[in-house]
């Protein structure tokens, strides 16, 4: 998935993170992949994510709404729009699916923080984990004050 990847939750920062990719994406007529990934449980055995019975609601309404929130994010663009919008939701490992699809991306956004219960951290651990082990440039949109 060459172009922009943009990891996004239901957290304001990953909002923020949105908007700043889809007017990046818009800027350079790049391809524009929406990513939201349903924080999976690992097996403490193996260490692969558990199956949860209702992952399959989770993910439609994470699709729903990270459809939504493109939408939204797309109207505030007037006529500049990206190449082509794919939106992706399904349940894993957030940090280890944003580092995977950077391989193949130009660039990958994460916003600062993310739904975690830490709000003293001045980066989340997902951000961090992206941009230590990225295979392209990141980008991490501070939250706006």
């Amino acid at each position: 998935m060459p172009g922009v990847v943009v990891g996004i939750d239901q957290s304001p920062h990953a909002h923020q993170a949105l908007e700043w990719a889809v007017r990046e994406a818009a800027l350079r007529n790049a391809d524009l992949t929406v990513m939201s990934v349903i924080s999976a449980q690992a097996s403490p055995f193996t260490g692969n994510p558990l199956s949860v019975p209702d992952s399959g609601e989770l993910t439609a309404r994470a699709q729903q709404e990270a459809e939504d929130s493109v939408a939204k994010a797309l109207d505030g663009l007037g006529d500049s729009k990206p190449a082509s919008v794919t939106v992706k939701a399904f349940t894993g490992y957030p940090a280890r699916v944003l580092v995977d699809a950077s391989k193949d991306a130009d660039l990958v956004v994460v916003g600062s923080r993310g739904t975690g219960g830490f709000a003293e951290l001045v980066l989340g651990s997902v951000s961090s984990q992206v941009a230590h082990h990225a295979a392209c440039p990141v980008v991490i949109v501070p939250s706006r004050r």
